[in-house]
């Protein structure tokens, strides 16, 4: 049997596992001006959502590796998609149920980003495990999801609002939260195999000990924050480029950014046969590079938009290629590697765009400062991938003499 048919269902169940992560990311966000008209909750408290969302995943990230060996990869994923399924459900009823509802909120993100947390340290490696030929392409399709959930949750959100109303938004809280329990059964009865026999993977000290571990954190750390300095911004700059209101701004910003991001990881996961993924990622970080100049020097609006829009396009293959490279250079890093690849991701998340937020402030609010500032971590990517790629042009020359044989 193909392996591609073989783990049909596999392949599925991941791809539906990073649209729930998306819907996890993305929901919420959308209704802060409804949670402080409805409920009267700050601006300030509600900006502990998205903190609290982060620091859950990362405190997931930090001891998923652990859990994960001990009870197994189904186990594991399975419980994600029950937390990130239950997380979204009780969204439609804890918070009227609670003292205070933004108390009843915080639980349930609480609990949906153990979920997404888990999703982000379990499917990756899933997806490698599998006995697919060319890992990079795989990869790569599989995290353009992730930018795909991502503009269906906000252009579907949206519609939903404009026909049913934006006071039933309860009710797409329960219709999201079918994705996640849809997928559970996916995962329960797709082959999942073991990404290294036990005994054989790389423990976390090892990887310590690794100075090429080093490199790829360092990898993982400018991609997160290339990535999300730009899009944290996007829907200001759709603002002020457009001058139209904040919800067709907040569509024009983060959907363009995600359209673009989603189409680069899809022609990479298409053509990845053909490409080095290492000149890719060079000639991603110089494309990210010029589109923060760009946004951050341009005095015409509508250019500093289409800088922002490319912006998304450049990134794309960021966070998957940095995957891809450190399992094909570190084949035994098992489930220790991919938890801490994403805890170095979400923490360069966090990084970029309170860097791009401090500067603008110390600038006179000034966020074109803060944009330029943020063109540091494309630079250091291109380098971190210069220095890399001598490894991984080896470890690729030995698994295509493998498959050949």
């Amino acid at each position: 049997m193909n392996a591609r048919n073989k783990y049909k269902k596999t392949v599925l169940a991941c791809y539906i596992g990073f649209i729930t992560q998306a819907i996890c990311a993305n929901f919420v966000p959308l209704l802060f001006i409804t949670f402080h008209k409805t409920y009267g909750i700050s601006f300030s408290r509600l900006a502990l959502i998205s903190t609290v969302f982060f620091f859950t995943q990362l405190i997931t990230d930090s001891v998923c590796a652990r859990i994960t060996d001990k009870i197994g990869y189904r186990k594991s994923v399975v419980a994600a998609e029950v937390t990130s399924g239950l997380g979204l459900l009780g969204l439609a009823f804890v918070p009227d149920l609670m003292p205070t509802p933004f108390m009843g909120m915080i639980i349930c993100i609480i609990i949906y980003a153990v979920g997404s947390g888990l999703t982000e340290v379990l499917v990756s490696p899933i997806i490698e495990a599998c006995p697919f030929e060319n890992k990079e392409s795989s990869m790569s399709l599989l995290h353009s999801f992730y930018c795909w959930g991502s503009v269906g949750v906000i252009l579907g959100s949206t519609l939903f609002f404009m026909i049913f109303g934006i006071d039933h938004w309860r009710m797409l809280a329960v219709i999201w939260a079918l994705v996640p329990l849809y997928n559970i059964y996916n995962f329960s009865t797709c082959p999942i195999e073991k990404l290294v026999e036990d005994g054989d993977g790389m423990t976390m000290f090892q990887l310590f000990k690794s100075r090429i571990f080093w490199v790829f954190i360092i990898l993982m750390v400018c991609a997160g924050s290339s990535e999300l300095a730009m899009a944290q911004w996007a829907s200001a700059f759709a603002e002020s480029a457009l001058h139209v209101s904040k919800t067709v701004g907040d569509l024009a910003g983060p959907c363009g950014f995600a359209v673009l991001m989603g189409i680069s990881r899809t022609l990479y996961g298409k053509f990845a046969e053909k490409a080095d993924l290492t000149v890719f990622m060079v000639a991603s970080g110089i494309l990210c590079l010029c589109c923060y100049l760009l946004s951050g020097l341009s005095n015409v609006p509508i250019l500093g938009l289409i800088g922002c829009a490319l912006c998304g396009f450049s990134v794309g293959i960021m966070w998957p290629g940095s995957i891809s490279i450190s399992s094909k250079v570190l084949p035994k890093g098992g489930t220790a590697m991919f938890a801490l690849l994403a805890l170095a991701g979400d923490l360069g998340g966090a990084l970029g765009p309170t860097i791009i937020g401090n500067v603008s402030q110390h600038a006179g609010e000034n966020l074109k400062a803060g944009v330029l500032a943020g063109m540091g971590f494309p630079i250091v990517l291109v380098i971190s991938v210069l220095i890399v790629r001598k490894h991984y042009s080896s470890a690729r020359n030995d698994h295509s003499e493998r498959y050949t044989k």
